[in-house]
This record gives C-alpha cells, structure tokens and sequence, in this order.
C-alpha cells in the first residue's frame, strides 16, 4: 500500500512514522508513506499557503492553488482509490471503514490546517471525508497518523501474528475481551481457570462471551449495529 499526505508541517509525523510497527511496515516493503510539504508549492518568496477567509471571521484558510497544484502533481504520478480530506465535519472513522480502506493500493491523504482548506478544493479533487472523532485538533496531521496506523496495522504480513488484528476492540462491532499474563496471581486476584486449561474451543467460547458481555456493559451501541 502507498499512502501520500499533503501537510504543512511534515515534521510533525516524521517521529511516528519511523518507529514500531509502522517503521517494520516500511522496512518490509508493505507500506509507502511519503509526506510532501505544502509550502513547496506556496506562492511568492514567502511561499504562501494561506490566507484570510472572505466574508471575515477569526482564522485563515488554506488556500486552493498550492494545494490543486500538488495534487495535480500527485495524481499524474498515481492512481488514487480515494483522496481522504481530514476534518471534523468528516464520516467517523470506524474499524469496518479502516478494513475497506485497508484493501486499496493507493491513498491520498490532505491534513488541514488553520481553519481548514478552501472548499473548491473539496469539491474538485476530495473523494472521502474522515473525521477521527467529535473534537477539534490543531492539525490533520495527527489524525492522518492515526488512520494511517489504523491501516498499516491491518496490513497482511505488518503484525507478527496475521490473527492479532482480526481479534482487536471493533471488529465484528464488539469489544475485546479481557487479557491476562504472568503471573498466574497478582494481588490476590487470578487468572481465570479456563484460559490455563489449554482447551482451545472452550477458551475461545470464554472469549467471545466475555467480549459480548464487555460491549454490553461499556458501548451497547455496538449490538444494535
């Protein structure tokens, strides 16, 4: 998978994207992330990227040329399945989405910045709009590490064991269960006899149930999806 990120502040996700998982991803070949800094394509000696919003009000805007000018780069070099804008007013990121995205060969991502980016923009090049929550962040950069993360993990070959992901919180819309390690005893509280018993179908009936009765307790919201 190649993942591309237009931002202002490509320093931001430099540390992130060289460490663990996603770093080995990258090693391995399996994941191609390439951030470009908008402010290559600012306008002027001053390389402009942004600019007072019409109609007034607090808070500037990117403008529309740097970013249509590198976009028309990027989609000339590749094929996109989607152009993701970060925003808050965006579809919520949810693991089913990530397993979908997960699939594809190429994205391109547009982290926002300020007060976001003009809407021609939107209209002419973006193709899906995410949103990582109900708040508002000082960048699209975080949010582009967070879905991009949520991607690389899901990667066949980027985790260790190729089933760690298929039993993570969210998929199949519940919770996960439970999870212990050594000691068998700590504090005096034990591990559960049955996941000592060495029974595979019965450990993973405990799971499951258990994963039902933790979504039922702390997201019921989930069953009735």
């Amino acid at each position: 998978m190649r993942i591309d990120v237009i931002s202002c502040v490509p320093e931001l996700m430099t540390s992130f994207l060289n460490h663990s998982i996603l770093k080995r991803a990258q090693d391995k070949g399996l994941l191609e992330v390439n951030v470009h800094d908008l402010r290559e394509f600012g306008i002027g000696n001053y390389r402009q990227i942004d600019d007072y919003q019409y109609g007034g009000g607090a808070g500037m805007v990117l403008k529309p040329e740097p970013l249509g000018q590198i976009i028309d780069k990027l989609n000339a070099e590749v094929d996109y399945n989607e152009i993701i804008y970060l925003t808050p007013d965006g579809e919520t990121l949810h693991q089913g989405t990530a397993n979908k995205l997960s699939l594809y060969e190429n994205l391109l991502l547009i982290a926002g910045h300020y007060k976001g980016i003009d809407e021609r923009i939107r209209e002419l090049y973006v193709t899906l709009e995410m949103s990582i929550g109900d708040y508002v962040l000082s960048g699209g950069e975080t949010a582009a590490i967070v879905l991009i993360d949520a991607l690389g993990r899901l990667i066949p070959g980027v985790l260790n064991d190729e089933t760690s992901a298929l039993t993570d919180s969210f998929q199949d819309n519940l919770l996960a269960p439970p999870v212990y390690t050594r000691p068998e005893e700590y504090k005096g509280l034990s591990v559960p006899k049955i996941l000592l018993s060495g029974h595979d179908a019965k450990i993973d009936e405990w799971r499951h149930d258990e994963a039902i009765k933790r979504t039922q307790q702390r997201r019921p919201d989930l069953l009735e999806d």
